[in-house]
């Protein structure tokens, strides 16, 4: 059965996340989650396996933390999981990850459809997605909102700046998700007791023979301040203070 394979970042609830007065970031009390965006490929990866008869799997590459993920990631529908367990991954750019989650997703083998979501909700890089293609030499289809399938081909709708798009490639094939494309399932007790029994392969760097060491790497976290100009436009009519708006803005570019 081919399978359709749905890759997620484990990333620190930003929820949790602290800004220090000097504008360090604090991360030693925020717990990890799935990315948000993650769980929407997660959610497309399940619905495309029920639409090609294949078999929906998770793939995350993390460090140690990340392994907390795996019954949280199954319990959203994948059949199997697979996590590629390195240190690197904490500090690894997006080649690295997309370097490492192809070599995974080739010894997995017989796949028909890798889904990533657009971007994750801790960097939103948007690279994952098309390093994968690049490395696998698999076409790859972006800011997908709607998909659907005939036989061995995919038409997908992307969703663009002021207008969409639709697209139709063979499989297999790399998809990104946005978050617009279908709502997540909630997992309920019953699908995470079953995520418990549900199988779990891991892999090393010796595993997949290749060397994380990333090219790039991060110096430095800020926090960000946005300072506000708050002008007040309450001088003259309400129309005249609309005009005064509308040019404020035009100014700004924003219309």
């Amino acid at each position: 059965m081919s399978k359709i394979i749905a890759c997620y970042k484990w990333v620190a609830d930003e929820a949790d996340i602290k800004i220090n007065p000097d504008l360090t970031v604090d991360l030693k009390k925020a717990k990890g989650k799935i990315s948000d965006y993650d769980r929407n490929a997660i959610e497309a990866a399940v619905q495309a396996a029920g639409s090609l008869g294949g078999k929906a799997v998770s793939l995350t590459f993390g460090n140690a933390s990340a392994k907390q993920s795996l019954k949280d990631a199954l319990s959203r529908g994948p059949e199997e999981g697979y996590w590629i367990n390195a240190e690197e991954a904490a500090t690894a750019d997006g080649s690295i990850t997309a370097k490492a989650l192809a070599a995974a997703i080739n010894k997995i083998g017989d796949y028909s459809l890798i889904i990533c979501a657009e971007g994750a909700s801790d960097t939103y890089a948007r690279q994952t997605a098309p390093r994968i293609g690049a490395a696998l030499n698999l076409p790859v289809i972006t800011s997908v909102v709607q998909m659907t399938f005939n036989g061995n081909s995919l038409t997908a709708v992307r969703k663009l700046e002021d207008s969409t798009e639709t697209v139709q490639t063979e499989l297999p094939a790399v998809v990104a998700i946005l978050p617009e494309a279908n709502e997540p399932t909630i997992p309920g007790l019953k699908a995470v007791m079953a995520a418990g029994k549900k199988p779990v392969t891991e892999y090393t760097a010796a595993d997949l023979g290749i060397d994380f060491t990333p090219k790039n790497q991060v110096t430095a976290v800020k926090g960000y301040v946005m300072n506000r100009k708050n002008i007040i436009f309450n001088e003259g009519s309400t129309a005249d203070q609309v005009k005064a708006l509308a040019a404020a803005l035009r100014k700004e570019c924003v219309l």
